[in-house]
């Protein structure tokens, strides 16, 4: 590789085969979440990726260049370590948990990744092709930060009352012997 073209060019390919495995995956994120805004969530950046990738279509136009051939290694095994979670079983607020924190891994890989193609597009000029990798910069970062809300405001606060109701139901099993019921809340950072 002897050019910012080139580098550009490699990198694009690598974002456009990400993207695709993502179509591919946040389905199947979206029916284990138990989480109905969770769901909604992955639903709706499934729509934007699809959008992704016709953008990223786009920019091979203007470039010239055919942007498939390549596989995102990076993606590979984001989404492999997401399917381990799609086989877990457990409580539905632990697993939305779980969810998040493999989206949000995908969703910080790709404004990394978008990132650096921006700066290199913008390097070299090329104005419209900076733009639509913008766009995508722009619903990358608004996805990530949909996922923290979720996770802030309704899941993790779900866990809790999931714990709770464990201890419960273990204390209620317990042959007979009586535990005091942990009552403090966990402190929240």
């Amino acid at each position: 590789m002897d050019s910012l073209n080139e580098l550009l060019e490699d990198e694009l390919k690598d974002l456009y085969s990400a993207e695709n495995q993502l179509v591919k995956a946040l389905p199947r994120m979206a029916k284990k979440a138990a989480s109905e805004s969770l769901q909604e969530a992955f639903l709706a950046h499934l729509e934007e990726t699809q959008g992704q990738v016709e953008r990223l279509d786009k920019i091979g136009q203007l470039m010239g260049i055919k942007l498939t051939g390549k596989k995102c290694k990076a993606m590979e095994g984001l989404i492999e370590e997401g399917k381990e979670i799609l086989e877990e079983e457990g409580r539905s607020a632990v697993i939305d948990a779980a969810l998040i924190g493999a989206a949000q891994r995908v969703e910080h890989y790709e404004i990394a990744a978008y990132g650096t193609v921006k700066a290199i597009a913008e390097h070299l000029g090329l104005d419209k092709v900076v733009k639509l990798l913008d766009a995508t910069l722009e619903e990358e970062g608004e996805a990530d930060k949909k996922l923290t809300a979720i996770s802030l405001e309704e899941v993790l606060p779900a866990t809790d009352s999931s714990e709770e109701e464990e201890e419960e139901d273990e204390e209620e099993e317990d042959d007979g012997k009586s535990r005091p019921a942990r009552t403090a809340k966990r402190s929240r950072v």
